[in-house]
């Protein structure tokens, strides 16, 4: 079983548990994944850490203090793990029936992470529920060959973002393609859900694949409407993508819209 606990005022740290067992994922907040713990009575056997920014490490000091637990994440002096992890390895932890298999996904920062157990994938800020994480560190051709590869999983692979940035999403995704009826109806989808106070997240790859803007580079119609709205000549996937990336940056959500 996976449970998102919201924090902030977006953000979603990600528990998986099993048999009184739990992994927390990037728990940025050490006091509402603690809570959740008691509250269910169980034991904290590991942590994993996606990427450095403080929302996702921020509660690693004091749950480690608490539970004595391992922490996993890159080699990265910025991030507080006790065990680094690199591409290809499997993390075996205590109360899990499958390892999880550690992926380098690069681009939201330098050395981020991701973690894929069976048919789920815990990627922090590399992809979200319409969209993608914004580039901090390096190249967008960096985020843009992660997307790719997240995109290329089974459709039925479930993806826990560790953002309530849907809407947003969606609203540039619109932006982009005002006239798509899947687009459109997904946002409808969102707004109401987020107008009852639902999460929008997990979400699989085939609702991704029909939707985000970000895996859709290949589509020729996006790629037509990204032309358009970007007044160039927009037909070569990596380009499209690195375009629609620029201008989500500058891009002003309507909130009335």
């Amino acid at each position: 079983m996976v449970i998102g606990l919201p924090a902030w005022q977006d953000n979603y740290l990600w528990l998986l548990i099993r048999a009184g067992k739990a992994v927390a994922v990037d728990p940025g907040d050490a006091d509402r994944v603690s809570a959740e713990l008691d509250r269910r009575g169980l034991s904290l056997e590991a942590i994993l850490l996606t990427h450095h920014h403080p929302d996702h490490i921020g509660g690693v000091a004091a749950l480690v203090d608490r539970y004595r637990c391992p922490v996993f994440g890159a080699d990265d002096e910025r991030i507080p793990a006790t065990h680094r992890v690199r591409e290809g390895d499997q993390l075996r932890i205590r109360g899990m029936l499958s390892p999880f298999e550690v992926w380098e996904v690069p681009g939201h920062t330098r050395t981020h992470l991701a973690y894929r157990l069976g048919d789920w994938v815990f990627a922090g800020d590399t992809i979200f529920a319409g969209g993608c994480g914004r580039v901090f560190e390096g190249e967008p051709a960096a985020l843009y060959r992660s997307l790719m590869r997240i995109a290329a999983l089974p459709p039925e692979t479930v993806l826990f973002p560790a953002h309530e940035y849907t809407l947003d999403n969606l609203r540039f995704a619109l932006a982009l393609e005002p006239d798509s009826e899947l687009v459109n109806t997904r946002y409808r989808a969102t707004r109401g859900m987020r107008a009852e106070r639902l999460a929008t997240v997990p979400v699989t790859v085939a609702q991704e694949r029909a939707s985000n803007p970000f895996l859709r580079v290949a589509d020729p119609g996006l790629q037509a409407a990204a032309s358009a709205c970007l007044q160039q000549t927009l037909n070569d996937p990596e380009s499209v993508f690195v375009a629609i990336r620029g201008w989500k940056n500058r891009y002003v959500v309507r909130h009335d819209a």
